[in-house]
């Protein structure tokens, strides 16, 4: 059977209301990875949280804003790992890591979806993990392109579909929950 692993990546407070960089719904995100971090803690499926430490603007290291917010915070054991950049994977630890426990499919939920968890999604198919980006426990935020607001709720669908068309399968809560 092949082994998992759940990976929370940046679900920290500057994400969410009175952060510096508040997202469309995070609280919602952080409700359905709760139910699944649950899960996976009962079935004995490796966490891993990923926390993003900046020099400046939001997330800044050492910081309250770049602390994982209360609502998902990790149990004693469970890995965090620091990373710098939106790819999980680049200049960490967390390959390595994933390695050494024997992980090859990988269940990835937070935040931001246009960057963080896109990036690490991808970075993940390339090194040849399964993936499965569970859609409503991941958060991002509305954008700007050619002086038009793109709604946060199209850039969450849009950068699920493109993950969905190659990179992950792609679920909702209710369905991981079930499996």
């Amino acid at each position: 059977m092949e082994k998992k692993a759940l990976i929370i990546i940046d679900v920290q407070n500057d994400y969410f209301k009175g952060g510096k960089m508040e997202l469309y719904r995070p609280d919602a995100a952080a409700d359905n990875i709760k139910r699944i971090l649950e899960k996976c803690r009962k079935e004995g499926i490796p966490v891993v949280y990923i926390q993003h430490a900046a020099a400046d603007g939001f997330l800044v290291a050492n910081t309250t804003g770049a602390e994982i917010h209360p609502s998902v915070l990790p149990l004693p054991g469970e890995k965090i790992i620091t990373k710098h950049y939106p790819n999980s994977f680049r200049e960490t630890a967390l390959l390595d890591y994933l390695k050494q426990i024997g992980v090859s499919n990988l269940i990835i939920t937070g935040m931001m979806t246009h960057v963080c968890v896109d990036a690490t999604t991808r970075a993940a198919k390339d090194l040849g993990f399964h993936c499965t980006v569970v859609a409503d426990a991941c958060a991002t935020r509305e954008l700007e392109v050619d002086a038009e607001k793109v709604p946060a709720v199209d850039v969450q669908r849009a950068l699920i579909g493109s993950l969905g068309f190659y990179y992950a399968d792609i679920v909702n809560t209710q369905q991981y929950l079930k499996q």
